[in-house]
């Protein structure tokens, strides 16, 4: 399944932040024992029984309707106590505002509830087309360990523009990953359709290049199906890794995707294509010349692949996320470990928040006795 809850120290933050909610739940009640106190401790000239509708108020935007309804009846309660201690204290018109307010919140409650409930239904929606968009990468394939991470810019839609999958076929193992131009529900057509496409494909094309032109075909029947104003810029840039039977080398194909990382040794490898290929459903403007890079996947060797919202996360000042010192930095860790910590640490370094769908996918190779060393990629 798609990456989407954070174990370890996210995890613990998330469940702080749960802490956190339940004990702000509980502050319409405490609001309201504050203002009694008050009330009868301090001089009637003060008057701070007037506050009491504030809590009912309050519990509108966290407690449901009859939980609202007690506590506008407990304020009133304590409003008609107070009366009888302070004659002159205006207890009716009070009582009649903590009337009118706790009825007026019992309807916002119930309105409230209906949204949540609403929206509780939509997102189960979102995340059933998300397994459908995005299903489960297998872990591991003839040895070989591949560990996925997605997080959508717009957390409502709970999907976006981001793909990836993985292949286990007759001719190695096939990766994929790309990015549709834009981001959310907008450019989720033209991914669910490149990503079925290659479902098919890469079972079907004995070279990567074949499925290349079976996805830049999908892609202009989407757009030609569904015209818009982004027509002319509807596009995807994609990455398709070919990983050998023999488990030692790979083949590259780059359609204008950043460039992934390999790491041997410790040693960390930018595999940029020695010429760049056009993204998809761009090769009628710019050609349909497809060049297929080597690279060697010695045992032990670690491949990462991803989209450029991990390059493009900014902190508060505007710096990039520095990917490749990032992952010099991280020693050897398995794919699942590294993506966690991949995840924890953009979030910390954008503020929580994300300016782009995010997607990667992490491949690693069997340890082995006798690993090859590292050679440069060169072209098919």
């Amino acid at each position: 399944m798609p990456y989407v809850i954070a174990p370890g120290p996210l995890r613990g933050r998330r469940l702080s932040y749960a802490g956190r909610w339940q004990a702000a739940q509980l502050s319409p009640l405490a609001l309201t024992i504050v203002i009694a106190g008050f009330a009868f401790a301090t001089p009637r000239e003060i008057a701070l029984s007037r506050l009491l509708p504030a809590a009912p108020a309050l519990a509108a935007a966290m407690w449901p309707v009859i939980p609202t309804l007690l506590l506008g009846a407990g304020c009133l309660l304590i409003m008609i106590t107070l009366g009888f201690f302070y004659a002159d204290l205006g207890t009716e018109y009070t009582s009649a505002a903590i009337v009118a307010v706790t009825l007026a919140a019992a309807y916002a409650s119930h309105v409230r509830l209906q949204r949540e409930e609403v929206l509780f239904h939509i997102r189960l929606v979102a995340d059933a087309a998300q397994k459908v968009l995005l299903r489960p990468v297998p872990h591991r394939i003839e040895g070989v360990e591949i560990e996925s991470l997605y997080l959508a810019a717009q957390q409502q839609a709970r999907i976006g523009g981001d793909f990836y999958e993985a292949a286990d076929t007759p001719y190695g193992i096939r990766l994929l990953i790309g990015d549709v131009r834009g981001k959310g529900l907008s450019a989720v057509g033209a991914a669910s359709a490149v990503i079925s496409c290659f479902r098919e494909a890469a079972y079907d094309e004995p070279d990567v290049t074949g499925i290349v032109h079976r996805l830049e075909t999908s892609i202009m029947r989407y757009s030609a199906a569904f015209p818009g104003q982004d027509l002319p810029e509807r596009f995807a840039t994609a990455i398709i890794a070919e990983i050998s039977p023999a488990r030692n080398h790979m083949r590259l194909l780059n359609c204008g995707h950043p460039p992934p990382l390999l790491v041997h040794n410790s040693e960390v490898r930018v595999l940029a294509p020695t010429t760049p290929s056009p993204p998809l459903n761009l090769a009628a403007l710019i050609g349909d010349h497809y060049v297929v890079d080597t690279a060697p996947f010695a045992p032990g060797d670690q491949l990462l692949l991803y989209t450029d919202g991990v390059t493009e996360a900014r902190d508060r000042t505007g710096e990039f996320f520095p990917l490749t010192d990032w992952l010099r930095q991280q020693g050897p860790l398995r794919p699942r470990e590294l993506l966690d910590r991949l995840h924890g640490d953009l979030l910390r370094y954008g503020g929580g928040r994300l300016g782009d769908d995010i997607a990667a996918l992490a491949v690693r190779s069997p340890e082995a006795v006798g690993e090859q060393g590292p050679q440069a990629p060169g072209r098919d």
